[in-house]
C-alpha cells in the first residue's frame, strides 16, 4: 500500500530500529497504551505482544481496514478509525481506568498541533513517545540561549519533561524522508505552575518570539511596558531567547495582574 502525501506517511521498516524504539518505550501489561498512526503496523505488533492490549488511531481508511482484518481475531487490539487531532483522549483514559501512554510515528505536518491537542488532555496522560523530525526535537529540548530555543519548547516546558532518546536516519522509513528523525520522550509533569494556566502565558511567549530580534520592552508592547517588565524581575532590554520558561511565567502573572477583570 503506497504512502499518501496528504497524510505525510513514511512507514517504518528497519527491524533493528523498530527493536530499539520498542525497547525505549518499554511497554508493560499493566499500562494503557495508545498508538497514533500505526500505518502498516511496524510498531503495533511488538507493542501489542509486550503490552497485551493496545488502542490504535488511524485516519487512513485503507490502512485502518487492513489493520482491522489483520487483527480481527485479537480483541486486545482496538482500532479507532479517525483523526488523532479530534480524538477524545480523556474519555479513553476514563474507560481504561488509568493515564495513557501515547506512542507514534507522527506525520511531520501535524506534529506540533497534535502535541498541543494532547497536552490539553495532560491530566490523563503519563508520557508520550514520538518519532518527529529531528529539527523539531532539537527545538523542544533546546536550552535558553541556544539557536534552537524558541516558542515550541517554551510552551511545552511547564507540562512535560522532554528527553531525546535516539536519532533515526531516513533509510529506516519507506518512502525515505529528506530529513533525519528522532525519538522523543515527553514525560507529563504531575503539577503545572499557576502561570502556565490561562491565556496569558501563551500570549506572552507568542509576542516575545514573534519578534525575537526585538527587546522585551518592544516585543511585549501592548501587554506590558518596561516598568511592568522590570517589576516582574525581568530585564526589559533582554531578548526572548535568553529567558527560561519560569521567567515567561513571571511575565504572564504580570499580564494577569494588569488585566482588568
Amino acid at each position: 500500500m503506497r504512502a499518501r502525501k496528504r497524510f505525510g506517511q513514511h512507514f517504518l521498516h528497519d527491524p533493528a530500529v523498530i527493536e530499539r524504539i520498542v525497547a525505549a518505550i518499554a511497554p508493560r501489561r499493566d499500562q494503557a497504551l495508545v498508538e497514533i498512526g500505526p500505518g502498516h503496523g511496524a510498531l503495533t505488533a511488538p507493542v501489542l505482544a509486550a503490552s497485551g492490549a493496545l488502542d490504535v488511531i488511524e485516519i487512513d481508511r485503507d490502512l485502518a481496514a487492513a489493520l482491522q482484518a489483520r487483527y480481527a481475531a485479537q480483541p486486545a487490539l482496538r482500532l479507532h478509525a479517525g483523526d488523532a487531532l479530534e480524538f477524545d483522549y480523556s474519555a479513553l483514559a476514563r474507560e481504561r481506568g488509568q493515564r495513557l501512554r501515547i506512542i507514534g510515528n507522527l506525520p511531520y505536518n501535524i506534529s506540533t498541533p497534535l502535541l498541543f491537542r494532547l497536552l490539553a488532555h495532560s491530566a490523563q496522560l503519563a508520557d508520550l513517545h514520538f518519532m518527529l523530525q529531528k529539527e523539531v526535537v532539537d527545538r523542544i529540548v533546546a536550552a535558553p540561549g541556544s539557536r534552537q530555543y524558541g516558542r515550541l519548547g517554551v510552551m511545552l516546558a511547564p507540562r512535560v519533561r522532554p528527553t531525546r532518546l535516539l536519532e533515526i536516519g531516513p533509510g529506516a522509513f519507506r518512502p525515505a524522508p529528506r530529513v533525519w528523525s528522532a525519538l522523543l520522550r515527553l514525560e507529563v509533569l504531575p503539577d503545572h505552575p499557576e502561570w502556565a494556566n490561562g491565556p496569558h502565558y501563551g500570549a506572552v511567549v507568542a509576542a516575545a518570539f514573534g519578534q525575537r530580534r526585538k527587546t522585551l520592552r518592544n516585543a511585549l508592547a501592548g501587554l506590558l511596558d518596561g516598568r511592568q517588565i522590570a517589576a516582574a524581575g525581568i530585564d526589559p532590554g533582554a531578548r526572548a531567547e535568553t529567558l527560561a520558561p519560569a521567567q515567561f511565567g513571571q511575565l504572564a502573572l504580570a499580564v494577569a495582574a494588569a488585566t482588568p477583570l
